[in-house]
């Protein structure tokens, strides 16, 4: 499995965690937190734990106290399974969580391998879970800036990740043309060209001004526009000098210089913005719409269809929408011992068993995975690409609702 494939994966099931931890809450101060970075010996948080379990007992509330008590003794017994926190770190995220009703239930989350390292020890406890880490690494830190500009307007924004971000769409009073009877044409001619030169100058400083505090990660700056300004607006240094390091050639012709300019412009720019995902994932997705469309396709969707292209080795790239939750569970029944496979909806009921009816099955964890993780596994058998597509996108949308998610680009087409 690529290292690029692996980072996907990891912050995939991180922002489905996230997504969970964050609707989670507790009654009073009862759910604990303890993210513990890589250098913290894991003996220290276990001591420190082992210390807020006696101040516990102090607590004036039965059900409270008990519901700490529980939570630190869920921890440290998660503790014990590691002998140190490893290369990334570790977060646990434990407490009794109201299900309804004024009941609650013992959760736990263990996060033990994130797309980057915790950077600092955290215990907390309190009515919700501490996830300020967590939502710090689900940050996309490859942008590119975007500027689009004629003499009429400007607007400045970024791409980062697969998201546009739409700053601020700038109005010049700069008059096109004037018909003064008997006043000096040189004069009015100056003054254009400084009401054009004081309007470069504040929508460059305030795009400037938006991009310089994230310089460090910018991995460029794309321009645009409908005519040949954006070229003397760079050529003439009207940007700051650290980000006129940044931009990006060649500047591209797009129809407006307002948002829909900046959407132009990203269509536009994707084969220079090498790094950004929102080209690369619109592009592949219009591919698989296309093909689908054809009479003897190479191309398939759903699941069933795709597992048989995956044992033909027919898949040349598989496309799996972010938004798939199910599990591929191995069940096993208790009354016959009969041993099925499944892609289960966390939020269905167990299935009974195919043999004898039974409906007292259970889940063999050691033999389950997340049904993402099993296509990828299987991918890789026949060294098949894997894109994991997000619903930031209208075709990623499209995936996850008119296709359920899983679809394939096939290197010939199968019946």
């Amino acid at each position: 499995m690529s290292e690029d494939l692996e980072l996907q994966q990891r912050r995939l099931r991180l922002k489905k965690s996230l997504k969970e931890l964050s609707e989670m809450k507790g009654m009073g101060t009862e759910l604990v937190t303890v993210v513990i970075p890589p250098e913290k010996m894991i003996s220290d948080v276990r001591h420190q734990l082992g210390n807020e379990m006696g101040q516990a007992a102090n607590i004036k509330s039965k059900s409270t106290k008990k519901h700490v008590t529980d939570a630190l003794e869920s921890a440290i017994s998660s503790l014990n399974r590691y002998k140190t926190p490893g290369e990334g770190g570790i977060a646990i995220f434990v407490g009794h969580v109201i299900v309804g009703n004024n009941k609650t239930r013992l959760t736990s989350t263990v996060i033990d391998n994130p797309p980057e390292p915790f950077s600092s020890f955290r215990y907390r406890c309190d009515s919700t879970f501490e996830i300020s880490q967590l939502e710090e690494m689900l940050i996309d830190r490859t942008s590119y800036g975007l500027f689009v500009i004629d003499r009429s307007e400007a607007a400045y924004g970024l791409a980062s990740g697969k998201r546009l971000h739409f700053q601020e769409h700038i109005t010049s009073l700069v008059p096109s043309k004037h018909g003064r009877g008997g006043q000096s044409a040189q004069r009015f001619e100056r003054l254009i060209e400084e009401a054009a030169h004081n309007f470069f100058k504040k929508a460059t400083e305030r795009a400037c001004n938006y991009w310089l505090p994230m310089v460090n990660d910018l991995k460029g700056i794309i321009i645009g526009g409908p005519g040949a300004t954006k070229d003397f607006v760079v050529k003439n240094d009207y940007f700051h000098h650290e980000i006129k390091k940044l931009i990006a050639e060649p500047f591209f012709d797009v129809g407006y210089s307002n948002e829909s300019g900046l959407r132009e412009l990203v269509q536009r720019a994707g084969s220079t913005m090498d790094q950004i995902e929102l080209d690369v994932e619109r592009t592949i997705v219009d591919r698989f719409l296309q093909e689908v469309m054809q009479a003897n396709p190479k191309a398939t969707y759903g699941e069933v269809m795709i597992r048989s292209a995956l044992d033909q080795g027919a898949v040349e790239t598989l496309l799996i929408s972010e938004a798939v939750t199910k599990r591929r569970v191995q069940w096993i029944c208790k009354e016959c011992k009969n041993t099925w496979k499944t892609s289960h909806d966390k939020s269905s009921a167990p299935p009974n068993c195919p043999e004898c009816g039974s409906n007292k099955v259970f889940e063999d964890d050691e033999n389950s995975m997340e049904l993402i993780d099993e296509l990828t596994v299987l991918a890789g058998h026949t060294s098949a690409k894997v894109r994991i597509i997000s619903l930031d996108t209208e075709e990623g949308a499209t995936l996850n609702t008119a296709f359920g998610g899983i679809a394939a680009l096939l290197r010939y087409a199968i019946s």
